[in-house]
Protein backbone atom coordinates (compact mmCIF):
# COMPACT_ATOMS: atom_id res chain seq x y z
CA UNK A 1 0.00 0.00 0.00
CA UNK A 2 1.51 3.90 -0.99
CA UNK A 3 0.89 6.61 0.61
CA UNK A 4 1.53 9.85 -0.64
CA UNK A 5 3.85 11.74 1.58
CA UNK A 6 4.65 14.87 -0.83
CA UNK A 7 4.75 15.41 -4.17
CA UNK A 8 6.08 12.37 -6.39
CA UNK A 9 7.43 11.13 -3.10
CA UNK A 10 6.15 7.51 -2.10
CA UNK A 11 6.32 5.18 0.94
CA UNK A 12 5.30 2.03 1.63
CA UNK A 13 3.53 1.13 4.80
CA UNK A 14 2.71 -2.16 6.07
CA UNK A 15 -1.34 -2.23 6.46
CA UNK A 16 -1.16 -4.85 8.99
CA UNK A 17 1.34 -2.77 11.42
CA UNK A 18 -1.96 0.11 11.59
CA UNK A 19 -4.76 0.25 13.73
CA UNK A 20 -8.16 -0.20 12.99
CA UNK A 21 -8.33 3.77 13.99
CA UNK A 22 -5.35 4.41 11.51
CA UNK A 23 -7.03 2.17 8.94
CA UNK A 24 -9.85 3.85 8.96
CA UNK A 25 -8.66 6.89 8.33
CA UNK A 26 -6.95 5.78 5.45
CA UNK A 27 -9.79 4.35 3.98
CA UNK A 28 -11.56 7.39 4.34
CA UNK A 29 -8.79 9.16 2.60
CA UNK A 30 -8.72 6.61 -0.37
CA UNK A 31 -12.47 7.35 -0.70
CA UNK A 32 -12.34 11.23 -0.87
CA UNK A 33 -9.68 10.85 -3.41
CA UNK A 34 -11.21 8.29 -5.30
CA UNK A 35 -14.40 10.48 -5.22
CA UNK A 36 -12.48 13.59 -6.68
CA UNK A 37 -10.85 10.92 -9.40
CA UNK A 38 -14.18 10.35 -10.68
CA UNK A 39 -15.78 13.58 -10.60
CA UNK A 40 -12.89 14.60 -12.76
CA UNK A 41 -13.34 11.64 -14.83
CA UNK A 42 -17.04 12.93 -15.09
CA UNK A 43 -16.18 16.58 -16.03
CA UNK A 44 -13.42 15.33 -18.90
CA UNK A 45 -16.45 12.86 -20.79
CA UNK A 46 -18.77 15.65 -20.38
CA UNK A 47 -15.97 18.39 -21.88
CA UNK A 48 -14.89 15.53 -24.67
CA UNK A 49 -18.87 15.28 -25.68
CA UNK A 50 -18.75 18.92 -26.38
CA UNK A 51 -15.57 19.01 -28.45
CA UNK A 52 -17.38 16.73 -30.39
CA UNK A 53 -20.40 18.02 -30.42
CA UNK A 54 -18.39 20.85 -32.13
CA UNK A 55 -16.97 18.90 -34.74
CA UNK A 56 -20.37 17.53 -35.48
CA UNK A 57 -21.59 21.66 -35.94
CA UNK A 58 -19.09 22.52 -38.26
CA UNK A 59 -19.23 19.38 -40.68
CA UNK A 60 -23.25 19.72 -40.36
CA UNK A 61 -23.87 23.56 -39.81
CA UNK A 62 -21.61 25.15 -41.62
CA UNK A 63 -22.08 24.41 -45.26
CA UNK A 64 -22.92 26.04 -48.46
CA UNK A 65 -26.56 25.99 -48.44
CA UNK A 66 -26.50 27.47 -45.31
CA UNK A 67 -24.84 30.89 -45.78
CA UNK A 68 -26.60 34.34 -45.86
CA UNK A 69 -29.50 32.24 -43.52
CA UNK A 70 -30.39 32.92 -40.45
CA UNK A 71 -29.71 30.06 -37.51
CA UNK A 72 -29.50 30.60 -33.88
CA UNK A 73 -25.92 31.24 -32.38
CA UNK A 74 -25.68 30.24 -28.96
CA UNK A 75 -24.54 32.77 -26.24
CA UNK A 76 -24.07 30.32 -23.05
CA UNK A 77 -25.35 26.86 -22.96
CA UNK A 78 -29.47 27.66 -22.58
CA UNK A 79 -29.36 31.44 -24.38
CA UNK A 80 -29.29 31.69 -28.35
CA UNK A 81 -29.44 34.38 -30.24
CA UNK A 82 -30.99 34.77 -34.26
CA UNK A 83 -27.27 35.79 -36.66
CA UNK A 84 -26.60 34.98 -40.06
CA UNK A 85 -23.93 32.66 -41.16
CA UNK A 86 -22.02 35.02 -43.58
CA UNK A 87 -19.07 33.01 -44.10
CA UNK A 88 -18.81 28.65 -44.56
CA UNK A 89 -15.06 29.23 -45.02
CA UNK A 90 -14.29 30.29 -41.14
CA UNK A 91 -15.57 29.54 -37.93
CA UNK A 92 -14.70 31.09 -34.55
CA UNK A 93 -13.19 28.91 -32.35
CA UNK A 94 -13.49 28.83 -28.18
CA UNK A 95 -9.78 28.20 -27.40
CA UNK A 96 -10.70 29.07 -23.58
CA UNK A 97 -10.86 31.41 -21.55
CA UNK A 98 -12.86 34.26 -23.21
CA UNK A 99 -10.59 33.75 -26.05
CA UNK A 100 -12.29 33.10 -29.93
CA UNK A 101 -10.07 32.76 -33.02
CA UNK A 102 -11.28 32.77 -36.36
CA UNK A 103 -10.06 29.07 -38.55
CA UNK A 104 -11.00 27.83 -41.18
CA UNK A 105 -13.51 24.83 -41.26
CA UNK A 106 -10.72 22.64 -41.78
CA UNK A 107 -8.82 23.95 -39.11
CA UNK A 108 -11.67 24.11 -36.38
CA UNK A 109 -12.41 20.55 -36.94
CA UNK A 110 -8.55 19.37 -36.13
CA UNK A 111 -9.07 22.02 -33.59
CA UNK A 112 -11.19 20.13 -31.82
CA UNK A 113 -10.67 16.69 -32.99
CA UNK A 114 -6.98 17.29 -30.88
CA UNK A 115 -8.54 18.31 -27.92
CA UNK A 116 -11.13 15.25 -28.32
CA UNK A 117 -7.66 13.44 -28.81
CA UNK A 118 -5.97 14.97 -25.64
CA UNK A 119 -9.19 14.38 -23.56
CA UNK A 120 -8.88 10.51 -24.61
CA UNK A 121 -5.43 10.26 -23.10
CA UNK A 122 -6.01 11.98 -20.08
CA UNK A 123 -8.76 9.57 -19.89
CA UNK A 124 -7.30 7.21 -20.51
CA UNK A 125 -4.36 7.65 -17.73
CA UNK A 126 -7.02 8.71 -14.89
CA UNK A 127 -8.38 5.50 -15.49
CA UNK A 128 -5.65 3.51 -14.64
CA UNK A 129 -5.59 5.59 -11.39
CA UNK A 130 -8.56 5.38 -10.64
CA UNK A 131 -8.19 1.44 -11.25
CA UNK A 132 -5.09 1.69 -8.64
CA UNK A 133 -7.08 3.40 -6.33
CA UNK A 134 -9.91 1.01 -6.41
CA UNK A 135 -8.04 -1.74 -5.89
CA UNK A 136 -6.05 0.20 -2.64
CA UNK A 137 -9.45 0.79 -1.48
CA UNK A 138 -10.16 -3.35 -1.56
CA UNK A 139 -7.07 -4.08 0.35
CA UNK A 140 -7.43 -1.64 2.96
CA UNK A 141 -10.90 -2.57 3.57
CA UNK A 142 -9.80 -6.49 3.78
CA UNK A 143 -6.86 -5.70 6.03
CA UNK A 144 -9.09 -3.43 8.37
CA UNK A 145 -12.13 -6.48 7.86
CA UNK A 146 -9.30 -9.08 9.50
CA UNK A 147 -8.36 -6.80 11.84
CA UNK A 148 -11.79 -6.70 13.63
CA UNK A 149 -12.96 -10.08 12.97
CA UNK A 150 -9.49 -10.62 15.11
CA UNK A 151 -10.60 -8.17 17.57
CA UNK A 152 -14.24 -9.72 17.49
CA UNK A 153 -12.68 -12.91 18.23
CA UNK A 154 -10.20 -12.00 21.04
CA UNK A 155 -13.15 -9.93 22.96
CA UNK A 156 -15.08 -13.05 22.98
CA UNK A 157 -12.64 -15.04 24.17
Amino acid sequence: MSSSKDAGKQQLVDLTSLSVQDLSRVKQQLDEELQHLTDSFTKLRAAQAKFRECIKTIQTGVSPDMEGKTILVPLTTSLYVPGTLSSVDTVIVDVGTGYYVEKSTEDGQKFYRNKVDMIQTNMADLEKIISQKSQNVRVVEEVLRQKMLSAAAASSA
